[in-house]
């Protein structure tokens, strides 16, 4: 509605509005309380904890080339460019002088941040802070440069622990990484750009962000650019929560998106590091991939959760506990796996050796079992050629046909059908000549004949999920039988 107001009608405007408000329940007229006070103020909480944040300075000994002597300009010359110069040889009295080796040059590599997590001098960065560094030089905020020894790194956490020698030295203390909320204001020390104790500062954005790497990051607004790398995230009450690791960008420079180690992880690694100088991971020799949420309705699961198995390797802990290609991993110690980021992450931290619980979903139901917890890379996949065998058709447009005893051996299996030819829904759901197929829905696949018996009776308006397996990766596709 639009007013367009001289002197009479904006009284008269006035006059309604007041009668609207006495009309109103007095109790609406009242405004809400607040839920945000004023901003923050960081100035005290700057003073403690800037004198524990650390610039890194990083050399690399890169090897001089000796100049060439003047007698091999000369003869450079000569050859290539046709400039006359002497060939005389030296005079019998004269010493030949050997060239003497030039020593290693020392050029910087790169500047990063740290921050102190003990009185006694230890360390804590990303790991591509120090990679590939000879020297390490640790700056603090009163000046003194100290030289730090790096005693370990992992590459996939992006933490490294260093230590340097001195005493009484100002040092952060650690938060719970766990109980960050989205909106919370924290702050960031760092060097930028190589402008030391640089304080940026932000709110939680997301925690738990899955960005693709070994653990969730948290992700923030504060401000990172190159050199925050390895700096603290603090939250208000001074504690670090996170190690600046990342920032999403297209430039190269700041955009407003930035991620941090959880602390927790970082702490753990850390510990890791000082007890043996490296970070072991448990396994237990699977492949995984997502469950699509047709496959989950056609399996009949209810709640969309789990992973799904895509390949067991053979002699490997999975193996040995009788975990199956199809199966559908639900839980892991008592924890519901909701990504396929979860299940490595879970394993990954397990003790080596342990017995671990597994909950999974195998052909209409759940089942428990325990799995043996193995050091990362010391199982070995084998793969298995493509089978082949005589065609029959089924009414999903599928040929398929049986695979005999030494074909199944070298798979590793004990039924399935192999298939020949696929087109239609078959063909667009991803089915490919070579395949084999092991389950239709929630039942395993003897031989061709059954598995032709269970197509003819499918329901052609419901889809259904077929086990697929592909040189060494198995997975389930969804699809549906022609109309």
């Amino acid at each position: 509605m639009k007013f367009l107001l001289g002197s009479k009608s904006l009284a008269a405007v006035l006059i309604a509005g007041a009668a609207c408000v006495a009309q109103m329940p007095a109790q609406a007229a009242e405004p809400a309380a607040s839920l945000v006070s004023g901003l923050p103020d960081f100035t005290d909480l700057i003073d403690k904890v800037s004198p524990a944040v650390v610039n890194i300075r990083t050399t690399e000994k890169v090897q001089r080339n000796n100049a060439p002597s003047e007698e091999e300009m000369q003869e450079f010359l000569r050859r290539y460019f046709g400039v006359p110069g002497s060939r005389q040889k030296p005079a019998p009295d004269q010493k030949k002088k050997t060239p003497q080796p030039l020593p290693d040059e020392e050029v910087d590599r790169g500047v990063g941040s740290g921050f102190l997590i003990s009185a006694d001098g230890y360390v804590l960065t990303n790991a591509h802070v120090v990679d590939g560094a000879d020297d390490v030089i640790v700056t603090l905020t009163d000046r003194r440069e100290l030289k730090a020894k790096v005693l370990g790194a992992d590459e996939r956490t992006d933490v490294a622990l260093l230590k340097v020698e001195a005493k009484d030295l100002p040092h952060l203390s650690k938060g719970d990484s766990n109980k960050i909320r989205v909106g919370e204001w924290v702050i960031a020390i760092g060097s930028p750009f190589n402008l030391e104790n640089t304080v940026t500062a932000g709110i939680i954005s997301a925690k738990m962000r899955d960005t693709g790497d070994y653990l969730p990051l948290i992700q923030s607004d504060v401000a990172v650019n190159p050199g925050n790398s390895g700096g603290p995230l603090i939250n208000m009450r001074g504690e670090v929560i996170g190690i600046t690791s990342q920032i999403a960008t297209i430039s190269g420079g700041y955009n407003g998106i930035s991620f941090a180690v959880p602390i927790d992880e970082a702490m753990r690694v850390a510990e890791e590091i000082k007890k043996s100088g490296k970070v072991t991971r448990g396994r237990i020799g699977v492949q995984i991939g997502e469950v699509s949420k047709e496959v989950a309705e056609a399996l009949g699961m209810g709640k969309l959760k789990g992973v799904e198995v895509t390949n067991v390797e053979q002699g490997g802990p999975a193996d040995k506990a009788g975990l199956r290609v199809g199966d559908i991993i639900l839980k892991f110690n008592g924890n519901v796996i909701e990504k396929t980021t979860d299940l490595p992450r879970l394993v990954g931290s397990a003790a080596i050796g342990s017995k671990a619980a597994l909950q999974i979903w195998r052909q209409g139901a759940t089942r428990e079992m325990q799995v043996a917890i193995a050091l990362a890379d010391e199982d070995k996949a084998k793969r298995a050629g493509k089978a082949k065998a005589e065609p029959v058709t089924n009414a999903l447009g599928l040929q398929v046909g049986d695979l005999n005893e030494g074909e199944r051996k070298e798979l590793g299996i004990s039924g399935g059908v192999l298939v020949e030819a696929a087109d239609g829904a078959a063909a667009r759901a991803g089915i490919e000549e070579g395949d084999v197929i092991l389950q239709l829905n929630n039942t395993e696949i003897k031989d061709a004949h059954q598995f032709n018996a269970l197509v003819a009776k499918l329901d052609p308006k419901k889809g259904v999920a077929v086990l697929v397996r592909r040189e060494d990766q198995t997975q389930f596709l969804s699809i549906r039988p022609r109309q």
